[in-house]
């Protein structure tokens, strides 16, 4: 086998990256690893977004890693403190320095002949280099750090104020005094509504249709007062345990009694806001929990700005911009001086990297999941994808655990690929999502599929997957191996794409 540059490229120095990197130095000590990061600093989304309020929807003591206790008070954590928390593990691990940051992946192609990832890098001067690496983990998230998704608006360019979307948030800008809009009723716009109540005239919250939305407590009282009697490490796993089981009871209770999970979650918003709140219009969404994102809000802070009457909602659909704020289409006119198009993200998978196999390129959407992990009939490859039911960093751990325990193996049976075979593709298969979000729908065509059945099934369980990752076979009958062998032909695995 050719001799690589490194033994393992990491994409991405974010929350997955960082994680990766640091089950590899425990697990696997004797294996090199490089990581690329396109931007110039640690923390992923939490050092992109810079948007006021910025604020994890997940406890830290399931969206921290599982080597790496959360020790601070609040569990619902600000953007700062989980990016302060990333790079902290970062330098205490000695990952840091591996660390090639302001350049970006454009391509990657395995080679059958000498068994090895032929990688493409930019930096961010445009000057292109090509490294070698036997294994390559794509760690880089799940969308378009470079673009949100941002739709056209009837009359946009006739609004004489400022128009701002969350991922490319100015620090100049000064919204005091001012009336915003924001556009969107996802988490994003749901934290920023509260946050910019205490500066700005008024914050309207303008949505096409209602989203779930739960209160819970910013600080976990339990967590707190538990660390005071036992070792953090002996904490932190307990509160972790019991956060992960109620979820997973919630959801699979969500799932099997929408109804009556329904009722409950719309009695939860009319307690807080009041019986005189037009809840019906404004919080009830036209489809079951959890067949799209529920959002969490701290505290209650936005049902608590809504009843200061410093914020407001509106349910309707933009006609048009004009020159003082948005025209909607029952008539009513929203007056702003800024509108934060809060409308989502691009989402993208393999970190948009053009991925081949011997030349033949490997596009995602002709692709079969294995195990949430890797794909089928691409050799060495493995991507983090976490949890849209929980904490990301649940699986994001679990697949590091499982790429190390896959090494290992290959390493004790000298091995030097391994691929999930697939010889043809299933008739019937479903959307690598089940969400009915908008911004999962648009670019569904371009992600992986999934069958029915292991190991081609993506579980959304934490419990599962911990027993399949962590515990089940890594010789499953699915994955092929290959020794080490001289440079020679190899034959091209089949990209074989659904009907």
């Amino acid at each position: 086998m050719t001799q690589t540059d490194t033994d393992i490229l990491i994409i991405g120095a974010g929350l997955s990256g960082i994680g990766a990197a640091v089950h590899l130095t425990k697990r696997c000590p004797d294996k090199s690893y490089r990581i690329v990061e396109q931007r110039s600093a640690i923390g992923g989304t939490w050092d992109l977004f810079r948007y006021p309020g910025i604020r994890s929807d997940s406890d830290m003591h399931t969206l921290g890693y599982n080597f790496k206790p959360w020790t601070e008070s609040k569990a619902i954590a600000d953007g700062p403190s989980i990016r302060k928390y990333v790079r902290q593990t970062a330098d205490e691990y000695g990952v840091t320095d591996q660390i090639q940051f302001d350049t970006k992946v454009v391509e990657a192609d395995w080679s059958g002949a000498d068994q090895s990832w032929h990688v493409t890098l930019e930096t961010a001067s445009g000057a292109r280099e090509q490294i070698t690496c036997g294994f390559l983990f794509l760690c880089g998230g799940y969308y378009n750090y470079d673009q949100g998704y941002k739709p056209e608006f009837p009359g946009e360019a006739s609004f004489k104020g400022q128009i701002v979307h969350p991922q490319h948030w100015p620090e100049d800008l000064d919204y005091s005094g001012k009336k915003v809009v924001i556009i969107g009723s996802g988490a994003t716009a749901m934290t920023l509504l509260p946050a910019m109540t205490d500066k700005a005239a008024h914050v309207t919250m303008l949505q096409r249709s209602p989203t779930y939305v739960v209160s819970r407590p910013a600080v976990d009282t339990f967590a707190n007062k538990l660390r005071k009697f036992l070792p953090d490490g002996w904490a932190y796993g307990l509160i972790r345990w019991r956060n992960v089981l109620f979820q997973q009871f919630f959801f699979r209770q969500t799932r099997a009694h929408p109804e009556k999970a329904r009722e409950r979650l719309l009695g939860m918003v009319r307690e807080e806001l009041g019986p005189d709140y037009d809840v019906e219009k404004h919080f009830t969404p036209s489809y079951n929990p959890w067949e799209q994102r529920l959002c969490l809000v701290p505290d209650s802070d936005l049902f608590t700005a809504l009843k200061a009457g410093k914020a407001s909602v509106a349910t309707d659909h933009i006609a048009r911009f004009t020159e003082n704020g948005i025209e909607l289409k029952s008539g009513e006119t929203l007056e702003a001086d800024i509108i934060v198009t809060a409308t989502g993200l691009n989402l993208q998978y393999m970190n948009g990297i053009d991925v081949s196999v011997d030349g033949v390129k490997a596009a995602p959407g002709s692709l079969l999941n294995y195990k949430g992990v890797m794909v089928s009939n691409v050799p060495n490859l493995a991507i983090t994808f976490g949890y849209t039911n929980a904490s990301w960093t649940l699986k994001a751990d679990l697949t590091s655990e499982y790429v190390c325990r896959l090494i290992n193996y290959m390493d004790r049976n000298n091995y030097a690929s391994v691929m999930p075979k697939l010889d043809a593709f299933p008739d019937e298969t479903d959307p690598f999502v089940d969400f009915s979000s908008g911004y999962f729908q648009r670019v569904m065509d371009k992600f992986p599929r999934q069958h029915k059945e292991a190991p081609w099934k993506l579980h959304q369980s934490y419990t599962a997957d911990m027993m399949n990752l962590r515990y089940g076979r890594v010789d499953d009958g699915v994955l092929v191996f290959e020794p080490e062998r001289a440079a020679a032909k190899s034959e091209k695995p089949v990209l074989q794409a659904a009907e």
